[in-house]
């Protein structure tokens, strides 16, 4: 059965005699799947080898009944009183060297031999137990790996494995020590034994340790996965592994990840109070998460966990408004989702998430909430299984990278400089124009895209510079930034010639100075019209490149701040400084007037088009994210789908079309 919708669902947080009603309520709306157990390891062994599956048996039998999947979860976020009493050692170690105790979760090492030891037993059973039910059709490993882990683990396991990793990735302790510059503040080692992580200091740190610790630790999440997801699949071939990904969270690199999954899945929570950016307007903020997922495998993913009604733990965020929850199911599907799964069936009633609302409220009686998700489903529904696997064919690439990402959370240069929220600049002015974008990873094949941007990219190896340079060469479009060609990728600075480094003859250009604008920014012309630059000033020195905007304040007004050079068959951008949003407006009005690049359409602000493939033809989603009406013109060719007409578009409303793909008749 291919699956649409489903919730996630927690029966032993509710009396037995309940679950029928939750079952057939469930049936009623249109869902398909729940996943239930990825916290539920005190239940399902309440100690050492005692193993009581009988209940979630139950639970799966009687959804069962009523046309319900299941996908089990491994608990292995919350590791159980027991197991900490036993073994306290488990506990993570922050970089100040504080142990964090039981009491919520996550609160678990993953490198420590006898948490693993644990889970080996624990998952092992439970895959040879619940491998054999034809209703579980699917696991999920852990829960939101990387979530609550920032600053862990610093303990003395994570530290021995951290030794070998190093030692594996530099053979010698002297290439170490060459690699990360040990020379400094007589930072020199002896031997890898020596070697400590990088706990708080007294002063500073080495900049190239902690970019190989943040490597090292996306490197122990990803082994901590495949080390339950190998016993998943040799005790239980045939069923699917996926695991819930967090949008552009960084503890571990998404695209290693998803080299290891069936499927890619994500949590969407447009409204949570976490998401609040005032520089980002709130549809753009939204959609970026969902093409970075769909970019991990470049297929389409499901979400495993989408906002049902408030967020909210000790804080809550506002109530959904009237149309707003089937708003951002239908964004989740027309970026890629072909599986929407509401978080959560019921507000729980015990325990920190209390206030993280359900489709049902606390007290199971269905609300507002419930019926909009309702119709939703059964409005949706037909829709999905015609598209079912259809994806979008961007012509614009962003690269994403999660090492220039550890980089610059690391070394920031200004204070308020993100690596995410430059890309964001670029992204949000693509989205604002209806112009559809696929993120790609670093070192990815780049010749099936038109325009590529490469953000802030700081580490430079030779390999990218000859991606970069044919790619342009062969006549592709590519934008790089402020902040190229600074360092290797040891992080340590380049010394061999000025930046850009090797790409200066691509970009037609160098940068002898730069400028960081603290507290201030920087007037940009473009002609005739002024905007603003923020946060940095690369001072360019032309050599062949166009100046298409220049500073037009400081002391180094009248040069250039966004060049074009022609290179081979294509056109290499740089772009010196981070573009306020009007002036990011303006490079993308650039990229149209310069290529065969077009908007889907053109909308009023905040009214989001996307598309996705099915049988040769474009199913065009026109999305309003505005509490207004909206009027929308939609092209002759478009045919809106039966239950998705809507122009003008109400607010919060959704409207489909099917029509030619982009850029047929």
């Amino acid at each position: 059965m291919a699956i649409s919708f489903g919730v996630d669902y927690y029966p032993e947080h509710w009396p037995r005699e309940r679950w029928e009603t939750d079952a057939k309520l469930m049936q009623e709306m249109g869902v398909q799947v729940v996943r239930m157990a990825e916290f539920s390891w005190s239940r399902l062994e309440p100690r050492e080898g005692e193993f009581q599956f009988g209940w979630l048996d139950d639970a799966i039998a009687l959804l069962a009944r009523y046309g319900i999947s299941t996908i089990l979860g491994t608990p292995t976020a919350a590791p159980p009183a027991w197991i900490i009493a036993r073994n306290p050692e488990i506990q993570p170690v922050d970089s100040q060297g504080r142990v964090r105790h039981f009491g919520g979760r996550h609160h678990d090492c993953q490198s420590n031999p006898a948490y693993r030891a644990h889970i080996k037993r624990y998952v092992t059973a439970f895959a040879e137990h619940f491998g054999k039910n034809p209703n579980v059709i699917g696991w999920q490993v852990d829960n939101e790996l990387g979530n609550s882990h920032e600053d862990l683990c610093f303990c003395e396991e994570c530290e021995k494995r951290f030794r070998l990793w190093l030692q594996e990735r530099y053979g010698s302790i002297e290439e170490l020590n060459r690699h990360w510059g040990t020379v400094f503040w007589s930072q020199g080692y002896n031997s890898f034994d020596e070697v400590f992580a990088p706990r708080m200091t007294a002063s500073g740190h080495n900049p190239s340790q902690m970019l190989d610790w943040k490597r090292f630790c996306s490197d122990l999440v990803l082994d901590f996965h495949n080390f339950q997801a190998e016993i998943l699949r040799k005790a239980a071939p045939g069923k699917f592994i996926t695991h819930n990904m967090m949008g552009f969270s960084d503890k571990i690199s998404y695209f290693d990840l998803a080299d290891h999954l069936d499927f890619s899945s994500h949590d969407q929570y447009p409204g949570g109070h976490f998401q609040e950016d005032p520089n980002a307007p709130r549809a753009a903020r939204l959609a970026a998460p969902l093409d970075f997922i769909r970019g991990t495998k470049h297929r389409p993913f499901w979400i495993m966990e989408q906002q049902s009604s408030i967020t909210g733990w000790g804080d809550m965020g506002r109530a959904p408004r009237p149309g707003q929850l089937a708003l951002w199911a239908a964004q989740s599907i027309a970026h890629g989702a072909d599986a929407v799964v509401f978080f959560r069936w019921r507000t729980c009633t015990v325990g920190t998430e209390q206030y993280w609302h359900g489709v049902l409220p606390h007290s199971g009686v269905p609300g507002r909430c419930s019926r909009e998700l309702s119709a939703c489903m059964h409005r949706a529904a037909p829709l999905m299984a015609r598209h079912r696997g259809g994806l979008p064919k961007p012509k614009v690439a962003i690269v994403f990278s999660y090492e220039q990402e550890y980089a610059f959370q690391i070394q920031p240069h200004h204070p308020e400089l993100t690596y995410l929220g430059h890309v964001m600049t670029y992204y949000r002015a693509l989205f604002e124009r209806n112009i559809p974008v696929e993120f790609v990873r670093e070192g990815e094949d780049l010749s099936g895209y038109e325009w590529v941007v490469a953000p802030l990219q700081y580490l430079m190896t030779p390999q990218k510079e000859a991606q970069f340079r044919a790619y342009v060469e062969n006549g592709g479009n590519l934008v790089l930034t402020m902040r190229t060609g600074v360092k290797h990728e040891d992080n340590l600075c380049m010394d061999n010639q000025p930046l850009p480094g090797a790409l200066h003859d691509v970009l037609g250009l160098t940068v002898p100075e730069y400028d960081c604008l603290r507290e201030t920014d920087v007037q940009v012309d473009w002609g005739g019209a002024r905007y603003r630059g923020l946060k940095w000033s690369d001072l360019v020195e032309p050599q062949g490149a166009k100046p298409l905007a220049v500073y037009a304040s400081e002391f180094y007004a009248g040069t250039p701040a966004i060049t074009v050079n022609e290179y081979g068959k294509g056109r290499a951008y740089y772009v010196a400084t981070e573009m306020d949003a009007p002036l990011a407006a303006r490079f993308v009005q650039e990229m149209v007037d310069s290529s065969a690049l077009r908007p889907l359409l053109d909308t009023p602000q905040d009214v989001e088009v996307c598309y996705r493939e099915a049988g040769g033809k474009a199913v065009y989603f026109v999305l309003n994210h505005t509490a207004q009406e909206q009027p929308v013109e939609i092209p002759a060719g478009w045919t809106p789908v039966e239950g998705f007409d809507g122009a003008p578009l109400p607010p919060y409303g959704v409207a489909v079309y099917e029509g030619p793909l982009p850029g047929e008749a």
